[in-house]
């Protein structure tokens, strides 16, 4: 397999960063939606709310209807938005998992399982301390072997002054 050119390593460290980021926001994300669906769909049947009649951060009753479990809450259903915001948060880390494997031009089978981060729970964090040590490592070896052969190969300089 291909390594990274060295001119790419500033490219690395900038979706490093990114996939960084990504990772923690997905995780925290997949946290809360976990909790949002204990709450809706074990016997506890609550959504959270902001605003409305109960104030402003309130749990209301999740009745199940006609068409399955209906909110009967009013204000801003914080669960929908938990869930809302994963799923696009989850689009975005994706891109972040693609731009790392890419870059560091890994197997498929990691970049699966950098996008299973972002579905099972903790996963993201775990792997982000994982990748986060691994391209650090890579990087610092490679940069060293590259600076001692650089300057082993560069040979005497030879001098152009005083030639007519």
């Amino acid at each position: 397999m291909p390594e990274p050119k060295v001119a790419s390593f500033p490219a690395i460290r900038g979706a490093l960063r990114f996939y960084q980021i990504a990772s923690i926001i997905t995780g925290v994300m997949l946290l809360l939606l976990v909790a949002e669906m204990v709450l809706k769909y074990t016997p506890i049947h609550l959504e959270l709310f902001a605003g409305g009649s109960g104030g402003p951060l309130w749990l209301a009753p999740v009745v199940e209807g006609p068409e399955g479990l209906e909110s009967t809450g009013d204000g801003f259903n914080l669960s929908l938005a938990i869930l809302v915001a994963h799923g696009w948060f989850y689009v975005v880390y994706l891109f972040a998992c693609f731009r790392m494997w890419s870059l560091m031009r890994w197997p498929f089978l990691r970049f699966i399982l950098l996008a299973l981060g972002g579905v099972i729970p903790l996963l993201s964090f775990i792997m982000e301390a994982i990748v986060a040590r691994d391209v650090k490592a890579y990087l610092a070896t490679r940069e060293a072997a590259d600076a001692s052969t650089g300057s082993a190969t560069q040979g005497p300089q030879i001098s152009m002054e005083g030639v007519r």
